[in-house]
C-alpha cells in the first residue's frame, strides 16, 4: 500500500515539474491528470530505460527520468492537440 502512495506522490511532483517546464494553454489540469501525466512519464522512462539496457527488469525509473518522461508525454500531448487529433 505504501508503494502505491509513493508512486502517486512522485507522479504528481513529476507532472507538476513537467507542466512548469512546458507551459501551455491546453495542458492537462487538475490533481488527477497531473498525477497521471507523471505516472505515464515514469512508465515511459522505465520502458525506454529497460529497452536500452540502462535499467534491469526489476528496476524502475528514478525521479529525474520520470520527470523527463513526463515532459516527453506532455510534448506528445501538445503535438496531438496542435494537429487537432485530440481536443484539449
Amino acid at each position: 500500500m505504501g508503494g502505491i502512495i509513493w508512486v502517486i506522490i512522485v507522479g504528481f511532483i513529476a507532472g507538476l515539474i513537467a507542466r512548469w517546464l512546458m507551459p501551455g494553454p491546453k495542458n492537462p489540469q487538475g490533481f488527477i491528470l497531473t498525477t497521471v501525466l507523471g505516472i505515464v512519464g515514469a512508465f515511459l522512462a522505465t520502458f525506454i530505460g529497460q529497452a536500452i539496457g540502462h535499467y534491469s527488469l526489476d528496476q524502475g525509473a528514478g525521479f529525474i527520468t520520470a520527470t523527463i518522461g513526463a515532459v516527453v508525454v506532455l510534448f506528445i500531448w501538445h503535438r496531438l492537440v496542435a494537429s487537432g487529433v485530440i481536443k484539449g
